[in-house]
């Protein structure tokens, strides 16, 4: 396997300028996404491209969810959170068009959420990506989408259903309800609420969109504590 660039405007120049090569299908996802290499003379590593032709319809967002996910990547990296790799939208030179490339993350299939929350020292990343979600208003937070890498740091990945303008929260993240939340968490919340968020979202949701995060973020600094789900129902399916 190529080794990865640890430095991120590397990384970011890799995905967004390098030469892509199909290596396979990932397994077990509903859209087309699929493990490649991509080629640079800065250096080489391995992406998971999710291109546009291949999302399957959905009734209540529209096409275009790569768009989403680079749009959850500048959000946490603006934050300083940085718990989505490194994540970019390339439109040229990719194998079947248009779509996302974001920064292979090699994992342990059988370490997923319900595994690291049995680790009270997982916690305060499991909380960073917890409030993440209600910004993002994730609705498709399954147990495995947290990865853990090689060195233990915990990712949060497939962020394609976010930014919807309807509250469209569904996530297996319940176990911090009623808990505050960190007072450096609500500190990006009240950024957000104030500023709106980075520039890096025009473009990427819609203006609609953009207004729904920041009520979610005053909501969320209003609150200052983790949700809980009262109707039983906020919970993606499968749950891993």
């Amino acid at each position: 396997m190529p080794t990865t660039p640890t430095d991120r405007d590397t990384v970011l120049e890799i995905l967004r300028a390098g030469e892509v090569e199909v290596l396979g299908r990932m397994p077990w996802s509903s859209n087309a996404t699929l493990l490649v290499e991509v080629r640079h003379e800065r250096g080489c590593l391995r992406a998971v491209y999710k291109p546009r032709k291949g999302e399957r319809p959905l009734w209540d967002f529209p096409p275009g969810l790569d768009r989403r996910e680079v749009a959850a990547y500048e959000l946490s990296a603006w934050l300083g959170w940085d718990i989505v790799p490194e994540t970019v939208l390339r439109t040229d030179d990719l194998p079947f068009g248009t779509g996302s490339l974001q920064r292979f993350v090699p994992f342990d299939p059988e370490v997923h959420y319900f595994t690291l929350v049995e680790e009270p020292e997982h916690h305060p990343a499991l909380r960073t990506i917890a409030c993440f979600d209600l910004l993002a208003n994730s609705a498709d937070r399954k147990g495995g989408h947290c990865l853990a890498d090689e060195e233990g740091r915990i990712w949060a990945v497939d962020n394609g259903l976010t930014f919807h303008r309807e509250p469209k929260l569904r996530t297996v993240i319940w176990d911090f309800a009623t808990e505050a939340i960190d007072d450096h968490l609500l500190e990006g919340v009240r950024r957000v609420a104030e500023e709106g968020g980075p520039e890096a979202l025009d473009g990427l949701i819609d203006a609609e969109e953009r207004a729904a995060l920041v009520r979610r973020a005053e909501r969320v600094a209003d609150s200052g504590t983790f949700p809980v789900d009262t109707t039983g129902r906020r919970y993606p399916w499968p749950f891993v």
